[in-house]
């Protein structure tokens, strides 16, 4: 590496401290009675539950969700045998992949055992702590008797990342380009350079699914593998044959997959004529291939090329797979990880290839929309729909295979349950989206051209969530969606109104704009132009005249503009003062309500009282019961400054109408979120537990306390949504992700069908 990348990883690794990893407690410890429940006396009860019955170790422990990271250090990275001191920073990177990944726990140990008799025996006695074993960086052939051993003595899943995860992540690169390429893989030739630890995993796979054993061509260090070479381990014994080839070039003519897990410029230019027609390059020797992608391309323009870089197209990268066959090994009770397993997230890979790519994968890639083809035969690391797609494929072949101890029973249910973990607005999500799927309204899209909305929608047509209607110009709609890969078939799947057509339903809605608009200081040819420039407007106006059931506008410009434009279309509930905005925080201990965040500067104790009584309406379509807590610079009384005095009379409000759920206030922040502290203070507070509605006096604190929780608590935010309109409709923030439009679509189509 340079100098630049070398001093960066080293800041990296030394601040803010040292290192990659900490331990979190997941339980509170901050009463005597907690320290009992977790301590002593306490805690005998697990103990003595799991001495009668083992399993019970996964329902009271965190041992179900923990996987030791082992390593002796004798063949790191393109390091070699450093020793395990000096490998302890790839072993926490690898524990942060697992968390970051898949949210599996890790412990790294890093063993002073280059014996490896001493190596079993140090892990097998390991077994009681953790769910399952990722071996790392063991040099061959040793590595092969370890985990051998290992996988017979004990009994949770043990797994060579080193040699299966490679192995698997190049199983679906091949299998994908041997489909772009028209080859059988019952039909190729491979040769390989490398016949280590990965490389016979590779090919002891692709054997499995299908290659020829006698179609295969090992070579390594010492040149072709061949019967007649002496002291032939039994793990290469396998592929030695009779033949005359000595040399890499001996065995090139006519190969259709080279594959390359050895060093630097082993494959001369020179010999690439020597390639099948339509060849595969797996050049995947670190931190330099055997070819470089260039040269090969620029030799070879029919191949494809994978590595195992991150520069390059097409990185075969063990994060691929190594924290999602675990994440689903774990969730069965695996014991094992076998053929079956394996094969099976090889299948969800190199499908998940062949999908449109989402778009937090592009956003991570500098904005590039990858599409099925010779650049991009396999996934990035940042899909977040391998979780969803290769765990659950394991966890069902574990179940079907025999070696699960708790076998999956429902597929769908343990998505969801993923889908939680994947994106953190889950679970917040669920009832609306059962509620937008029971009708699946109509909802306009008033940026249908945008990146973002188009991924949203194809979510929404996959999920079931709504009927998307575009405003696009159809002509730039067609494009985009090639372009994105997307699936979306207009006409079909969308709907589109397209400025451009001459509809004539964009006479009748110019007309009415007009006279909507037109003594509110917008002059006729003005408002002419608005219906068909100004996509927010014609999706409002959709709204308005029944073409559509509900709207999402805004993304791509000022929040507040956006927002004047809908304003005068569509018109306040009955009974409503004012239209207030409600954001709410996904945050690690749940989530936060947050009004008004966006459009009343200083709302009267009437407006309070109101935003308050619709912003719970609208908790409980989430399934949420409300907790309200009326915030204030003043504790319960503390002052008389008119904020505090508005704030106590929103409550007398609030209680004079008996609204069915619970609020109190006025009283700062960490009374609302702190039951021990708000019982120090007042005693017949009507909260029980945190407050879950926060209402703050104005519309500066509001906001500063939910753009300042989301960026400094990383929270995730839905919204603002609109309350007090008569009609289901939001505008979207510039900032917002294609999730948080799927999202939004929910909320409005959930209350369209409210509505309905």
């Amino acid at each position: 590496m340079d100098d630049v990348l070398r001093r960066a990883a080293l800041e990296y690794h030394r601040n803010p401290m040292p290192g990659k990893l900490a331990i979190t407690a997941t339980k509170r410890l901050a009463t005597q009675h907690d320290l009992a429940l977790a301590y002593s006396p306490g805690v005998a009860a697990p103990c003595e539950a799991i001495a009668a019955n083992p399993d019970c170790a996964a329902e009271y422990t965190a041992r179900a969700n923990l996987v030791a990271v082992v390593t002796n250090g004798t063949a790191v990275l393109g390091l070699g045998n450093i020793g395990p001191l000096a490998s302890k920073p790839v072993m926490e990177g690898k524990a942060v992949l697992f968390k970051k990944f898949a949210g599996i726990d890790v412990f790294d140990i890093e063993l002073d055992a280059p014996d490896p008799d001493r190596f079993v025996e140090i892990v097998a006695a390991l077994e009681p702590t953790f769910g399952g074993i990722n071996l790392e960086d063991v040099k061959a052939p040793e590595c092969f008797e370890i985990e051998r051993r290992l996988r017979e003595r004990m009994n949770i899943p043990v797994f060579h990342d080193d040699q299966h995860g490679t192995a698997i992540v190049a199983a679906a690169a091949i299998r994908n380009a041997l489909q772009l390429q028209g080859k059988s893989l019952g039909e190729v030739r491979l040769v390989t350079s490398g016949a280590g630890a990965a490389a016979l995993a590779c090919v002891n796979l692709l054997v499995a699914m299908g290659l020829p054993r006698a179609n295969v061509t090992l070579t390594d260090i010492d040149g072709v593998v061949h019967s007649g070479r002496a002291n032939l381990d039994a793990d290469l014994a396998v592929y030695a044959r009779p033949t005359d080839a000595r040399s890499l070039p001996d065995v090139l003519p006519g190969t259709d997959i080279f594959l390359g897990l050895s060093a630097p410029r082993v494959l001369k230019p020179e010999w690439l004529p020597l390639l099948a027609p339509n060849p595969l390059i797996l050049a995947m020797a670190n931190p330099e291939p055997e070819i470089l992608p260039e040269i090969a391309r620029e030799l070879r323009p029919d191949a494809i090329v994978a590595t195992g870089r991150s520069d390059y197209p097409n990185q075969v990268n063990n994060v691929l797979c190594f924290p999602y066959i675990f994440r689903g090994a774990l969730d069965v009770g695996a014991t094992e990880i076998n053929d079956a397993m394996k094969l099976a997230a090889v299948e969800a890979i190199a499908t998940l290839a062949r999908a449109e790519v989402e778009e937090t994968v592009a956003a991570a890639y500098g904005g590039a929309h990858a599409l099925f083809g010779p650049d991009y035969i396999i996934p990035k690391p940042f899909d977040p729909r391998l979780l969803l797609e290769i765990a659950p494929a394991v966890a069902k072949a574990a179940s079907d295979s025999g070696v699960a101890r708790q076998p999956l029973t429902d597929v769908a249910a343990y998505k969801a349950r993923l889908g939680q973990l994947t994106y953190r607005s889950a679970q917040l999500m669920i009832p609306v989206f059962e509620a937008a799927r029971r009708i699946a309204a109509r909802v306009a899209y008033g940026e249908g051209e945008d990146d973002r909305v188009l991924r949203a929608v194809q979510t929404v047509v996959d999920e079931n969530l709504a009927r998307p209607v575009l405003v696009a110009r159809r002509r730039i709609l067609t494009e985009k969606i090639r372009t994105l890969g997307l699936r979306l078939v207009l006409d079909r799947d969308v709907e589109v109104v397209d400025p451009e057509s001459g509809d004539p339903m964009f006479e009748r809605m110019t007309d009415e704009y007009k006279a909507l608009v037109v003594r509110k200081g917008v002059v006729p040819e003005s408002a002419a132009r608005s219906v068909t420039r100004r996509p927010t407007v014609t999706a409002a106006m959709l709204l308005r005249m029944g073409q559509v059931d509900a709207a999402v506008c805004g993304g791509n410009s000022d929040w507040w503009e956006q927002t004047k434009l809908v304003f005068p279309i569509v018109p306040r509930a009955a009974g409503v003062e004012r239209v207030y905005a409600l954001s709410a925080l996904i945050l690690p201990v749940g989530t936060l309500f947050i009004g008004d965040t966006h459009i009343n500067l200083d709302p009267d104790a009437a407006q309070i009282a109101e935003m308050t009584t619709l912003a719970a309406d609208a908790m409980k379509r989430f399934g949420i019961e409300p907790r309200a807590a009326l915030l204030s610079h003043s504790n319960f009384g503390a002052s008389n400054s008119p904020s505090a005095a508005k704030m106590r009379a929103a409550l007398k409000l609030l209680r004079a109408r008996n609204l069915g759920f619970a609020v109190d206030g006025e009283m700062h922040a960490d009374a609302a979120l702190s039951p021990a502290l708000r019982g120090r203070i007042v005693h017949d507070s009507p909260l029980e537990g945190p407050a879950n509605l926060l209402v703050a006096p104005n519309l500066d604190a509001a906001n500063i306390a939910a753009t300042l929780l989301a960026s400094a608590a990383e929270a995730q935010v839905v919204g603002p949504m609109f309350l007090g309109l008569s009609k289901p409709v939001n505008v979207l923030v510039p900032s917002v992700t294609a999730r948080g439009i799927v999202n939004l679509t929910a909320v409005v189509a959930a209350h369209a069908n409210r509505q309905g």
